[in-house]
């Protein structure tokens, strides 16, 4: 009797295949809308691997129905979602996706420190409504990135790759991180800073930290005070690592000059959120590692480790 794969999203038959080919695989049959969790509880009872996505929590709950589950595989590197812990106890298996995401994700961090100091999302906003009347000497006006001050935390794969892109607009990269990165200070010239001085000294923070208890809230309204009034904060890691009320009220207030947002605490994030109605912020929905050559490759790394647990080997970029 075959072994049984849930996929909790409908994903390219070409990503699915390789799996068809050896075991029973049920698929969600919606890529938009999220599975039900009666569902997703209902089908973790009989399956014996999960082949996940972050918006899926897979809890302890979770865990304690599903006696014949194995793995889970979850489509990211971050895996906040699941309940490691819980994994552990029951002797199931938990693999992400690192590396292939690094250099896509990196491109969407450049790219919203870029949109949200150009104001491209206002400009293009008022392209399309008929509001560009005429050139104006200060309309649109923005902050040049080019030879200002960038503060990464979170200095990992993604980390590295936004700094070696910084580099190329003759930046001064700081960084803070858990452990210093030598080689990379040495190689590309990055310099290791506290939290509060990189908060001080930096035009544009990029955060990229994994969401842990240690980072959740992170930045606060202390460490929003301590930034420039011309600073731009991009998040492209994990909503949560914000405060999203302190941030509303320094963009409202003007303490700092704008935000750049493609993860929030809640997702999808509601029409009525108050950050949505302001003018300053550029907000994205999770798109970091949305480009075609990359979410294959995810789904692929996806595949072979589920493949090679439910076949006896020991899988690939197991967190647990």
């Amino acid at each position: 009797m075959k072994k049984t794969v849930f996929i909790t999203r409908q994903l390219p038959d070409e990503a699915v295949a390789p799996l068809r080919e050896r075991f029973d695989v049920d698929m969600w049959g919606s890529e938009d809308e999220p599975v039900p969790r009666d569902v997703l509880l209902e089908k973790a009872e009989t399956a014996h691997a999960l082949w996940t996505v972050i918006s899926e929590e897979v809890d302890r709950e979770l865990f304690g129905r599903a006696k014949n589950l194995e793995i889970v595989a979850n489509m990211a590197v971050g895996y906040n979602n699941i309940d490691t812990e819980a994994a552990k106890e029951h002797g199931v298996a938990v693999t992400n996706t690192p590396g292939v995401l690094t250099e896509t994700t990196a491109d969407l961090a450049f790219t919203l420190m870029l949109a949200a100091a150009r104001r491209t999302g206002q400009a293009e906003k008022a392209l399309r409504a008929g509001e560009w009347k005429s050139w104006t000497p200060m309309g649109f006006t923005g902050q040049d990135i080019f030879g200002a001050t960038l503060g990464i935390i979170g200095m990992g794969r993604i980390g590295e790759g936004v700094a070696r892109r910084a580099r190329g607009f003759d930046m001064d990269v700081f960084y803070h991180n858990r452990t210093r990165k030598p080689e990379a200070e040495s190689m590309h010239g990055f310099r290791y800073s506290g939290l509060d001085d990189l908060l001080r000294r930096s035009d544009f923070i990029v955060v990229l930290t994994p969401l842990t208890d240690e980072t959740r809230g992170l930045i606060g309204a202390r460490e929003l005070g301590l930034m420039k009034e011309t600073a731009v904060l991009v998040n492209a890691a994990r909503g949560g690592i914000i405060d999203e009320e302190a941030l509303y009220d320094a963009l409202r207030s003007g303490q700092i000059w704008a935000a750049g947002l493609d993860v929030f605490e809640e997702e999808p994030i509601g029409l009525e959120h108050p950050l949505l109605e302001l003018p300053n912020v550029t907000a994205l929905p999770h798109i970091g590692s949305a480009s075609i050559k990359t979410r294959l490759a995810m789904m692929k790394l996806n595949a072979e480790t589920i493949t090679d647990c439910l076949e006896g080997r020991q899988p690939a970029n197991r967190v647990v």
